[in-house]
């Protein structure tokens, strides 16, 4: 198949990718938001970022079915339409009062959205380069746009709140509602109403969807007495890929929330600190893309584990009046521990590949059953940041990353031993 002919095609997927990307990270700033609004605890401002990431469960099978069933053309434009409702729920449940359970509902609703994009985005790209290394690198440049959306998400919502921040008399904090970000809302559904309207002209090649269908109807078909699961690896793999979503959502989550309610940093400088962990997440990523045939899985998984672990024990350990003034317009007293925090983006973005590479080595005929199980186990970047946020109500932000740095031993135990594939025996 000629990329050029569906060069339009490819365009539409990387703006997918990158909405992809902000919807999701929206959840996180909108937290802060919702705890200031509503005077709710940490942990049931995570709740958002929970309903957003445990759509994923409920919609990773009939994502896949559906694409199955229908392609790819009619795929997009539910899962669009989806994300248009769940965006206007958000929307609207910061002009009504109580509109905390319409913003819980939404956040939901538009992680059904994420979860169907991802299931027709990435075996859309991968058909139109032919599969192999075009399709995989075509994949790799549309998951770039991923990290720069996040990189943006913090800095712009910031922006609005620092804008529209507010003093309450009783204790003086800065007060934030949901509609101090309507702009956004207005921005994104304009773009999905854009692509909706492109997707209708556009020339989407169905007919390279056999192979997809074929692969997707494994997760339904249980041709032997065998399955992925019957491999000890990929459970563990498993585990550490819901761990791993944890911990890299959990330390821009957390650190947001920790700049502003714990140190006072204003708004605007806690949504710059949070872009730049993304931004070196997108930083960690060129660089493992760049060196990852020279270093096997196994060693960049331990590696990166380690690193991550040293950066934020010395975040725990480091006291915060050792602050910096950074930038030269000065983004206040940044206490210096939250500048390891940030670097350890450059770390926790190379861990999903090799987790995933370590995973489903040896599963053969397994394999695609297990990548379709890896989506539903995205929803631990919606759990695990829940229940940190709950530990951080009983001992504090920065004593919660303590447990990331739990998940993070288990990460690198699981590149040290627990990827060896005990199951050999077993015919893939």
């Amino acid at each position: 198949m000629k990329i050029r002919k569906y060069l339009p095609v490819i365009i539409l997927t990387y703006v997918l990718f990158f909405m992809i990307a902000f919807v999701t990270g929206l959840q996180n700033p909108l937290g802060v938001i919702v705890k200031s609004q509503y005077g709710v605890s940490m942990g049931i401002a995570m709740l958002g970022n929970f309903a957003n990431f445990i759509a994923y469960a409920f919609m990773g099978l009939p994502s896949g079915l559906m694409l199955k069933k229908y392609g790819y053309k009619f795929s997009l434009l539910v899962a669009i339409t989806v994300g248009i409702i769940g965006l206007g729920l958000m929307f609207f449940s910061g002009q009504i009062p109580r509109g905390l359970w319409m913003y819980f509902l939404g956040a939901f609703i538009a992680g059904f959205s994420m979860c169907m994009l991802n299931t027709v985005i990435n075996p859309l790209l991968n058909s139109i380069g032919g599969g192999g290394n075009k399709g995989n690198q075509l994949i790799q440049l549309g998951g770039s746009l991923n990290s720069i959306a996040a990189t943006i998400v913090p800095f712009v919502v910031g922006f609005l709140m620092g804008r529209s921040a507010r003093a309450i008399p009783a204790d003086g904090m800065p007060h934030f509602e949901i509609a101090d970000v309507n702009p956004i809302f207005f921005i994104m559904v304009g773009i999905f109403a854009v692509a909706i309207l492109a997707i209708l002209f556009m020339d989407i090649p169905e007919e390279e969807s056999l192979g997809t269908k074929e692969a997707l109807s494994q997760l339904i078909v249980k041709d032997d007495c065998y399955s992925c699961f019957s491999f000890r690896h990929f459970i563990l793999g498993a585990v550490a890929v819901f761990l791993y979503m944890g911990v890299e959502v959990g330390i821009a989550n957390m650190t947001n929330i920790y700049l502003i309610h714990e140190v006072g940093v204003d708004p605007r400088s806690a949504g710059v600190i949070v872009a730049f962990y993304w931004f070196f997440m997108f930083v960690g990523r060129l660089v493992g893309g760049s060196v990852g045939s020279k270093f096997s899985s196994r060693d960049m998984l331990q590696f990166s584990s380690i690193m991550a672990i040293i950066l934020i024990l010395i975040t725990i350990f480091t006291p915060e009046k050792i602050t910096i003034t950074i930038g030269r317009y000065s983004l206040g007293n940044i206490p210096v521990n939250v500048v390891f925090l940030v670097l350890s983006g450059l770390f926790t973005s190379v861990m999903w590949g090799n987790i995933y590479n370590l995973s489903v080595a040896g599963l053969g005929k397994y394999t695609s059953t297990a990548t379709g199980f890896f989506m539903v186990m995205v929803c631990g970047g919606g759990i695990m940041p829940v229940i940190q946020g709950l530990f951080a109500d009983l001992v504090g932000c920065r004593a919660s990353f303590w447990l990331l740095v739990a998940c993070l031993v288990y990460l690198m135990y699981y590149g040290s031993t627990g990827h060896k594939n005990v199951n050999k025996k077993i015919p893939v």
